[in-house]
Order: C-alpha cells, then structure tokens, then sequence
C-alpha cells in the first residue's frame, strides 16, 4: 500500500494545475478563496497558476486580484479580465487560451467548492488516468450544507430527471468542480452549445458521446459565505429547456 501510494505522488511531476476561476461580484470570498488554492497547491507539492476572469464586477472584484496579484506573483495569479458578463462557456475559453497547465480545474470562486479536495481530485486522476474527475455532491461521503429544502429539491430533482433522460453514467451532472486534462476540456467546449447551468450538464454528456473517462471525488458542497446566490425562477426555466434539448439532440 505504501508503495502505491509513493509512486501516485511521484508520477506526473513535470504536471502543472491551471485553475479557472470566473467571478462577478466576488470581491469579499476572492481573497480567501486564493489563500486556500495556494495553501493546498503548496502543501501538497503540485505546480499551479490561477487565473481570475473576472467580467467587470462592479463591486471592485478586479482592484482586489490586482492587490492579490502583488501579494503571490504574477507567475501564480493570472489576470484576465473582461468588459462585461459574457457567459461561462466563453469564460473557460478565454481563460484556457492564457493557461500553461496540461490539467485545469475549473471551480466557483463563491467558497461553496472547498480546495482541501484538490489533491483528490489529482490522486484520483492520477490513479485511473482519467480524462475527467468531476465532484460530485450525491456519491459517497459527498454532500451539500447550507441550503433550504427548495434549494435542496430543486437540486436533487434536477439531478434525478437528468440521470433518468440522460443516462450520463455520472452521478452528479449540474456541479461544476472539476478538473479536465487541458485538451479534454478544449474539446469539450468547443462541442458544447448550452449556456448558464445546463452548460455543465453538457460538458459531461458530450464527454460520455466522445467515450471520455469520468472519475468522480465526492465533496462537500457549502453554500456561498458572502454575497447572493444568483439561482432564481429565470434559470430554473432555461435548465428545464436546455435538459430537454439535451434529451432531443444526444
């Protein structure tokens, strides 16, 4: 068992981790979100960058990675920010396009995907060479804190309708806590037509149509600390027509 273990942490040295982070409105759960990427990166021993989208927060989001910027270095922190809120999907594109890791994780900057499972989700990877490792909050040890009974119906009730549709041979397909082999991720966002929160849902259909291998971490999932969830009535109505979509066209 120790042996096993020693050859997991040593294979793939010459790795590096670039890590996603869209924001808007992020300006009080940035820094502390940061501190704990660098944290476990470090302890852990992996090579890492992260890269801030930020799509022109109102709030001073960008002002606080320019300071956070100074603090780690530019080599770690990577500024690309954009005018105005433009889409996740386009979000992961124009980061990837700056990313020098071979691996990406991408993560809600919101503190509600905690990085302590980082070096999960590289073991798991590591382990059975997958394409994909997602999180997953329905699985295991995995979980979700902080939400009402709605948020926690709706959630599972969403889950369950697309597992019967879709058949995705994942078990949680509307997190987004994941990491990607770079040219996975490439791909897949280049298949992918969906916007908003079908937009990850996808990402793992079209990874099973393209016979990519999907491991899964189970996590923890906490609601945001600071700041308003931005799931209301209008995204509830686009996942329902985008999963019908999906089930149409896959």
């Amino acid at each position: 068992m120790a042996s096993r273990k020693s050859s997991t942490k040593t294979r793939g040295d010459n790795d590096k981790y670039s890590v996603l982070l869209p924001t808007y409105n992020e300006r009080e759960n940035l820094p502390l979100i940061v501190w704990l990427l660098v944290k476990y990166f470090s302890e852990s021993g992996y090579n890492f960058e992260i890269i801030v989208i930020d799509d022109g927060s109102p709030d001073g989001t960008l002002e606080v990675a320019e300071q956070l910027q100074k603090i780690y270095g530019e080599d770690r922190i990577l500024l690309r920010p954009r005018a105005k809120k433009l889409g996740l999907g386009t979000a992961y594109i124009h980061g990837m396009k700056h990313a020098t890791g071979n691996f990406i994780f991408i993560m809600d900057a919101d503190l509600s995907h905690h990085p302590k499972f980082i070096p999960e989700f590289i073991e798991k990877q590591r382990e059975g060479e997958f394409d994909l490792v997602s999180g997953t909050r329905y699985s295991g040890n995995g979980g979700v804190y902080g939400w009402d009974l709605r948020r926690k119906l709706i959630s599972r009730g969403a889950n369950f309708i697309t597992q019967v549709l879709l058949r995705p041979g994942a078990s949680d397909l509307t997190g987004s806590f994941r990491l990607y082999k770079k040219e996975v991720l490439e791909r897949l966002v280049e298949q992918c037509v969906s916007k908003g929160y079908v937009f990850q849902m996808e990402m793992i259909v079209r990874a099973r149509q393209l016979g990519y291998s999907i491991g899964e971490v189970p996590i923890s999932f906490v609601d945001r600390v600071y700041g308003e969830s931005k799931l209301g009535g209008n995204e509830i109505v686009s996942f329902l027509k985008g999963l019908l979509t999906l089930f149409a066209t896959t």
